[in-house]
């Protein structure tokens, strides 16, 4: 049966951020996983994992800015990562040495690193190059302190203009790096929204090694793994299958939105799926 981590940036949404943890805990989560944790300390966090005795398996670096302060606020301003982006390399390292930072304190394996949204006019082969030098030197830094790199293709619907859209290239670039801590974050519903295919994809990918985490959410609401297009009764079998041992993300938004209760009725899932 795979480990389910709660994603706790999308569950909970009816209680603040550190209450969330508990509230996983309650529904039988061991793991939590969620995007940018930085307009809380790692102090904060860290005492509310350890208060619900849970695992964080994975989270975000940030995606922009040059401090504490504007990397907290960097998503709201629309920023969507700088690994990609020529010139602000500076601005990529701090956002690295901070996210190590968090990883250390809260004991996390894994950090998804963006890359970043396509300038007007950019040079393509200029960003490739700037990416992959970015991902190289981040990489060391973390192997240093034994964590793992993520890099994941998101869907041109949810995230316009995004730098890496495909399996295949993150593959790529992942095989080009050259560093064994770097691998690929394989979304399942960024990954049907642009190609389709996910089966197929799970049995191309998965025996490479290179996949290091996997996240769920129906196709297209975005909602419980139950409903929509995809079959998550038949992939979660065929993750179990080909001896899949790594977490599954829960990156979705409750059915029953904000509503007190909702994200833990819409559990039920985990049941039903897994006959």
């Amino acid at each position: 049966m795979p480990r389910f981590a709660a994603n706790l940036s999308f569950l909970y949404p009816e209680l603040p951020f550190l209450e969330r943890f508990a509230a996983a805990a309650h529904d039988g989560f061991a793991g939590v996983e969620f995007l940018f944790p930085y307009a809380w300390t790692a102090g904060e966090i860290a005492h509310a994992l350890r208060q619900a005795g849970l695992q964080q398996v994975l989270l975000n670096a940030p995606p922009g800015g040059a401090d504490l302060a504007t990397m907290a606020s960097a998503w709201d301003r629309g920023e969507r990562g700088t690994a990609c982006l020529p010139g602000r390399e500076a601005e990529f390292r701090a956002g690295i040495t901070e996210a190590l930072r968090y990883a250390q304190a809260l004991q996390c394996p894994r950090i998804h690193v963006m890359a970043g949204l396509v300038p007007p006019d950019a040079n393509l082969d200029m960003l490739h190059t700037t990416y992959v030098h970015n991902l190289r030197w981040a990489a060391g830094q973390a192997a240093a302190l034994g964590c793992t790199l993520l890099i994941e293709p998101l869907n041109p619907r949810d995230m316009p203009g995004y730098f890496l859209r495909h399996q295949a290239r993150a593959h790529a670039v992942v095989a080009e790096v050259g560093a064994p801590n770097l691998q690929v974050q394989m979304d399942l519903y960024h990954c049907q929204v642009t190609e389709g295919d996910v089966a197929s994809k799970l049995r191309q990918y998965l025996p490479t090694g290179a996949v290091g985490h996997i996240q769920i959410a129906s196709v297209p609401e975005r909602e419980e793994p139950d409903g929509g297009e995809l079959n998550y009764s038949y992939l979660l079998k065929l993750l179990d299958q080909m001896g899949y041992a790594g977490w599954v993300g829960c990156e979705y938004r409750p059915r029953g939105g904000a509503v007190p209760g909702a994200t833990s009725q819409g559990l039920r899932w985990r049941q039903s799926l897994l006959r």
